[in-house]
């Protein structure tokens, strides 16, 4: 069974006269602990359909279920809560709050939550990703490669059941790139999380367990639908 599934999801954007079919008619379905990689050129939707699976931004039309429940069926408030509770997130930027060490920035989302932090869990977590060392550094102290680590940290802080990557080597050199992948990968197998993850590199799609690849909003190629 799907533990998330869309089904024919659009998204148009208006750019002055114009419409854009960012993601057009799309329908997927993502298991329990799988690693997915979506890939496809520039423009191509990628980006748009992970936030709108992220319950980050609301379709034009179609439906995103997660563990059988509509998410746009929640109002604002709900759709935060479950967002914070049984998702996390991860992006190029890392989005770290600059204020705040490395251990503050990881317990950010139990703390909102008003949640007891984990702490076996989380030193689980730590050693997984090797920032033992790093915790009581600020943002500005850390190496792009370590502030992505403690990003996923702070992704994987409130055990969620589903991790969105976009582009999270972006910002990387290629040796920081591949570590950081390999900790995903590694982190998502050891916690059973379901990693779905966007990015334009065919070198790190071909590492996932299954390949999505989109062309002008549509799916053209899901290894899934292959057997590869």
């Amino acid at each position: 069974m799907s533990i998330l599934r869309c089904e024919q999801l659009s998204k148009q954007y208006r750019m002055g006269e114009v419409t854009v079919q960012a993601v057009d008619s799309l329908t997927a379905s993502f298991t329990k602990g799988e690693f997915c990689t979506i890939t496809g050129p520039s423009g191509s939707g990628k980006s748009t359909l992970l936030h709108m699976l992220g319950g980050l931004e609301q379709p034009t039309s179609g439906t995103v279920y997660y563990d059988q429940e509509n998410l746009f069926a929640y109002n604002d408030d709900q759709l935060s809560v479950l967002r914070r509770r049984r998702f996390g997130f991860v992006f190029q930027a890392y989005n770290l709050v600059q204020e705040l060490t490395g251990e503050e920035n990881i317990l950010l989302p139990v703390m909102l939550d008003k949640q007891t932090p984990d702490k076996a869990y989380l030193a689980k977590i730590v050693d997984i990703l090797g920032i033992k060392n790093r915790l009581t550094h600020l943002p500005s102290a850390l190496s792009g490669g370590e502030q992505q680590r403690i990003a996923i940290a702070r992704a994987l802080a409130n055990k969620p059941s589903i991790v969105f990557a976009d582009e999270p080597t972006g910002n990387l050199d290629a040796h920081a790139g591949r570590e950081v992948l390999s900790l995903l990968k590694h982190a998502s197998s050891e916690l059973g999380v379901t990693l779905i993850l966007v990015s334009h590199d065919l070198n790190i799609a071909e590492q996932a367990e299954r390949v999505i690849q989109l062309e002008d909003g549509k799916i053209v190629f899901d290894s899934a639908s292959t057997g590869n």
